[in-house]
Parts: structure tokens; C-alpha cells; sequence
């Protein structure tokens, strides 16, 4: 159940984005279920994660919404089936996030709009350089994150017009709205 005042620090950052969801929803990987309880209350959500392992903990925690194992780079629904494609600290890890990215335009209906918040790597170069450096023992101790994606960069050639830009921790986090471009 979807708290009626923000919470604080990571928290609140979902709680910004999956606040502004309209319409039927994709969320994709779900991990453990750590958006289930910002998602507003009556919002039709189906939710899918890659490993079954984690879609099974996440199904136990009785989420009110449909449960799915899914691949990002290859969504089993019909094109222009969803309002919002919803993604938090996901991008990461996705083996080709372009893939991923043009499943979630195709999944997307007219009008509709992806919601991110994403680690991405840092603006600043002292630190962009540090997330360089450990990028690749990061890849291995955590099964496959990527601490140095320039996720928005990746959505902007996936063909989204991002119309809303939060940047926050150094740059090392960003909450990204975006709408398809019109081709």
C-alpha cells in the first residue's frame, strides 16, 4: 500500500516516479518487489522478472498485481499493450538495454510513457573515473550490474524524448520520463 507521504532517501525516489503512473503498467524487473508498495492503490500493474529465483519471492509477497518470468529483449505482449513501462535500477544489468528499450517502445501505446530511475555513471570525471576503474570487479561480485551505463544516453537513441530529468547523488542517479519520439 502506497504511503500517503514521501519517504526518504532511495524510497522517496521511487516514490516520485511510480506517484506519476497512469493507465496499465509494465514493470520490468521486478527483482524482490521493492516497488510494489509505491505503486498507487487500483493501478492495474504486471510485473516480470528474469529470474525465476527472485520472481518467486516477489510472488510471495502477495503483490496485487500480475506476476510474470519475462526477458526484457523479448516481451511476449502484443505491441501498444500498456500506458507506462516502468524500470528502476534495472537498466544496469539488461545484457543489450537497446533491445530492451525498443521492446518497451513497441509494448507502449500511443501516448504512453517509460519511467526510470537508474544508476548511471557520473558527470563528474574524478568519479566517473572511479565507477571506470571498479566497473569490472562490480560486474562480477554483483552477477552482472553495470556501474557505468550512460542510461540516458541509451534512451535518447532508443528513440525517446525524455521531458522529465532528475539527477541527483553526485549524478550517479537519474529519474527519466520519457515519451517515444515521433518518427
Amino acid at each position: 500500500m502506497r504511503q500517503a507521504t514521501r519517504p526518504r532517501a532511495f524510497a522517496g525516489w521511487r516514490w516520485d516516479l511510480l506517484g506519476q503512473l497512469r493507465g496499465r503498467t509494465l514493470e520490468i524487473g521486478c527483482g524482490l518487489g521493492a516497488n510494489f508498495e509505491h505503486y498507487p492503490a487500483g493501478l492495474p500493474v504486471t510485473a516480470f522478472e528474469v529470474d525465476p529465483q527472485r520472481l518467486r519471492t516477489a510472488a510471495g509477497l502477495r503483490a496485487p498485481m500480475a506476476l510474470a518470468q519475462a526477458d526484457a529483449q523479448h516481451l511476449a505482449w502484443p505491441s501498444q499493450t500498456f500506458d507506462s513501462v516502468v524500470g528502476t535500477l534495472v537498466f544496469c544489468s539488461i545484457p543489450d538495454p537497446a533491445a530492451a528499450l525498443a521492446e518497451a517502445r513497441r509494448v507502449l501505446r500511443p501516448g504512453g510513457r517509460l519511467y526510470l530511475v537508474e544508476h548511471v555513471k557520473s558527470a563528474h570525471a574524478w568519479l566517473a573515473a572511479a565507477q571506470d576503474g571498479l566497473a569490472p570487479l562490480w560486474h562480477w561480485g554483483t552477477g552482472g550490474c553495470n556501474l557505468n551505463r550512460e542510461t540516458e544516453a541509451t534512451v535518447r537513441a532508443a528513440g525517446f524524448e525524455i521531458e522529465t530529468l532528475k539527477i541527483g547523488y553526485a549524478g550517479l542517479l537519474k529519474l527519466m520520463i520519457a515519451k517515444p519520439r515521433m518518427v
